[in-house]
């Protein structure tokens, strides 16, 4: 199956970089490459580090990227492992990171994947590197009443964690839970039929919260971003694309408290606390895809784009 992926706010993003021709940029979640071949297309001297975790994701980018080869170097692994990375890669600092958050069109649309409620027969995957152990199926059939209300909760938003989490555990004592269509049909059955009638696919929720923590997505954020903004050469920017509001949440506060660290109290006539503000949000306001866009890709909706300017370097 061919690796598409529509790059989701791609110009407003890449206006945001203010990509330098010998700058070094690094693409965090490569996907489909579509924002990694706008920022090799402006390189001359310059470097992209190209990373994901999903293999598949690594090759088709390869082959998106032809002809630009001497200017990218790819790696298999995780946006956590940013600074690990560079490091090897004798790179200090860079002068731009993108992340975009979201699940490629690929993953949705391989059925083997697991990762969408659309597909009936598919297995109950969602990880993002198939060399990993432990899958959705697992999470589904394995955790506790507990911790399936703590996932479905937490990480879905989902006002009826527990009706789903109490019929999952009535199924799986009959036999195991192995598709995503088994699973839609128990999370079906446990949401009023009022309520079905919007707010989208009954089990679009439910599916979020297991693919997150699946793969440990939230956890990593907040620290990975921090780690990030480290590495920034002074006037770096780093750009983020989320597409639900946990994750907007950590981006939107993070990029805050990193513009104004200081925790002394208001009454203070000066700053006590020695934390030195790191730079300045760029987009107060969230970025969101045009009505176009969203028209030509429904998945852009819920999309937002946030942005940060590194202005101060620590001595």
């Amino acid at each position: 199956m061919e690796f598409n992926h529509y790059s989701v706010l791609l110009n407003e993003t890449i206006d945001n970089l203010n990509i330098s021709p010998d700058g070094v940029y690094v693409d965090g979640t490569l996907g489909g490459a579509g924002h990694s071949l706008e920022i090799v297309k402006r390189l001359e001297d310059g470097r992209l580090i190209g990373i994901d975790r999903d293999i598949d994701a690594i090759n088709a980018a390869k082959e998106r990227l032809k002809g630009y080869e001497d200017k990218v170097t790819f790696v298999k692994g995780n946006f956590s492992d940013v600074p690990k990375i560079l490091e090897g890669l004798g790179i200090d600092r860079v002068d731009g990171i993108v992340l975009d958050l979201g699940v490629s069109s690929y993953q949705i649309d391989n059925k083997e994947r697991g990762f969408s409620y659309m597909s009936e027969e598919a297995p109950l995957d969602m990880r993002m590197d198939r060399e990993e152990e432990l899958t959705a199926e697992d999470i589904v059939n394995d955790y506790s009443y507990d911790d399936l209300c703590r996932i479905l909760k937490v990480y879905g938003e989902e006002r009826f964690a527990k009706n789903i989490a109490k019929n999952i555990c009535r199924e799986r004592e009959e036999k195991r839970i192995k598709t995503t269509g088994e699973l839609n049909k128990i999370i079906d059955k446990s949401i009023p039929e009022k309520y079905k009638r919007k707010g989208g696919h009954p089990s679009k929720r439910s599916f979020q919260a297991l693919r997150i923590e699946l793969n440990g997505e939230l956890d990593i954020l907040e620290k990975s971003l921090n780690d990030m903004i480290g590495l920034l050469n002074n006037n770096g920017i780093i750009s983020v694309i989320t597409f639900h509001s946990l994750e907007d949440r950590i981006v939107k506060n993070v990029f805050k408290e990193n513009e104004n660290p200081c925790i002394c109290p208001t009454e203070f006539p000066v700053c006590a606390c020695g934390r030195v503000s790191k730079g300045e949000v760029v987009t107060r306001k969230p970025i969101l895809p045009s009505d176009l866009e969203v028209e030509e890709n429904s998945r852009s909706k819920s999309a937002k784009l946030r942005c940060f300017k590194r202005c101060v370097l620590e001595e």
